[in-house]
């Protein structure tokens, strides 16, 4: 059944209907307003979906984004069994009742679950709920190494079995039964965080995890599965308590606004000096986001979970205390979440001052600066994690080039300059812009932009 057509957009970027065109044509300079709403956020849609096959009741799940990695892991539910209600654009509803454990010998299923990232968590509760689950190597972003161990350690430190098949690279789970456990992860791991928890629910006993995530993603999972029936607490924090459960029922979800997207919007605006609104944004859950956007200078205007961000001609980067040069680092959660260094990097090459943008998590997430160089930007690449940005305060603009998106997140980084930029930038390999943003080039349209999808 599908209704509500109108709901958001029609167009279905990942789905069967793939919008044509793997390349952006930007003429930038163009000043944008007015208002947009935020998507759905991937993060937490990708842990979210994968909870719906810890029960074998209906699950429904609304606000979830139109985006390529999420109807991706959409069709691999599908394709292990789970029965898919399209409500609207942006809802479903999913029935877990008819899983087919064998399909996981599938070359069709391997094919599906390697091509996204947010497919590991997959495992967490096929383990806890049939006892045993697998995985070829998931795929996502290119942004250097992306282990997996934690998610292994903790399923071994709740009683399971793990292997490595080398020939396939595939990755192996089973136990007769989970029992809970002091869990002590080597790194505050989302996905970790999150594929333990799921696993641990229907462990037999009490679970611990620390230090644990404690995202607004993972937040939002737990107060999911408290409402099926799970009994966790410690929400929110970096130690989280799991008294296991038999069985888990069915609920009804929203997925909170995306908040990359919110800052990305944020750093869009101050680049193009544009005066735009970001509707719907639910403020409360963005922590240090705003307050890392405005130590670069640029004026947020909060009114009620509505950000408005005026024109501004200059905007210019604080300084530390004594003086010196800021630096900009991800962090943990409450930390600046470093899926928006790369906005908050591009947003600083047209800000007044200096400043210094350490990325600690991706040896490799720094490495489109040299399409922004070519752009005219004053950066120095000091290592793999650091990069300088002397910011140009708008005195000169960025010129269009011809580019590469490497990644996501790099991806609407260039997309945003090219919006800012004097002349026609070319953007190619867009197709890793849509795995995370519900057409952007719609939507950024809408507000005064112009880019074509070629």
């Amino acid at each position: 059944m599908e209704v509500g057509a109108e709901s958001k957009s029609t167009i279905q970027p990942g789905g069967n209907n793939v919008k044509q065109g793997n390349r952006f044509k930007v003429e930038g300079g163009a000043r944008l307003s007015g208002t947009i709403e935020p998507q759905g956020a991937k993060n937490e849609a990708l842990q979210i979906l994968c909870a719906v096959l810890l029960t074998d009741q209906d699950v429904t799940i609304n606000n979830l984004p139109n985006i390529r990695d999420v109807n991706k892991l959409i069709d691999t539910l599908r394709e292990l069994g789970v029965h898919v209600t399209k409500l609207t654009n942006n809802s479903y509803t999913f029935n877990s009742s008819g899983i087919n454990l064998n399909i996981l010998e599938s070359e069709s299923y391997g094919k599906l679950a390697s091509s996204l990232r947010g497919s590991i968590m997959i495992i967490g509760p096929l383990l806890a709920r049939y006892g045993k689950a697998n995985i070829p190597s998931p795929g996502g972003d290119k942004i250097g190494r992306r282990r997996l161990d934690t998610h292994f350690l903790g399923f071994e430190s709740l009683g399971a079995t793990f292997s490595f098949n080398k020939e396939d690279s595939s990755f192996h789970v089973s136990a007769e039964q989970l029992k809970g456990a002091d869990i002590l992860l080597d790194e505050a791991s989302v996905t970790g965080t999150a594929n333990i928890l799921m696993a641990a629910v229907l462990a037999k006993g009490k679970t611990t995890i620390y230090p644990a995530a404690c995202e607004p993603y993972l937040q939002q999972l737990s107060k999911m599965l408290n409402s099926m029936g799970a009994n966790i607490s410690g929400i929110g924090s970096n130690l989280l308590t799991i008294n296991g459960v038999d069985s888990l029922t069915g609920c009804t979800h929203t997925v909170l606004p995306d908040m990359i997207e919110i800052g990305s919007f944020i750093g869009m605006a101050a680049m193009t000096q544009s005066e735009i609104t970001i509707t719907n944004a639910r403020v409360d859950t963005l922590g240090i986001i705003p307050r890392t956007f405005k130590r670069l200078g640029i004026q947020l205007d909060i009114q009620g979970d509505n950000i408005h961000i005026p024109a501004q001609d200059h905007y210019a980067i604080e300084t530390f205390i004594d003086g010196s040069i800021l630096t900009l680092a991800d962090a943990i959660w409450p930390g600046f979440t470093p899926d928006l260094l790369s906005i908050a990097l591009v947003t600083a090459t047209q800000a007044k001052g200096t400043v210094l943008i350490h990325q600690k998590m991706f040896e490799s997430r720094l490495f489109f600066v040299d399409k922004l160089i070519d752009m005219g930007a004053q950066i120095i690449l000091c290592d793999p994690h650091r990069a300088t940005v002397i910011g140009l305060d708008h005195k000169q603009p960025l010129r269009g080039i011809q580019m590469t998106s490497p990644d996501i997140r790099a991806g609407v980084a260039l997309l945003i300059a090219a919006m800012s930029a004097e002349g026609t930038s070319i953007i190619h390999n867009i197709e890793q812009i849509d795995r995370g943003y519900e057409n952007i080039d719609l939507r950024l349209n809408a507000l005064g932009a112009n880019i074509q999808r070629i």
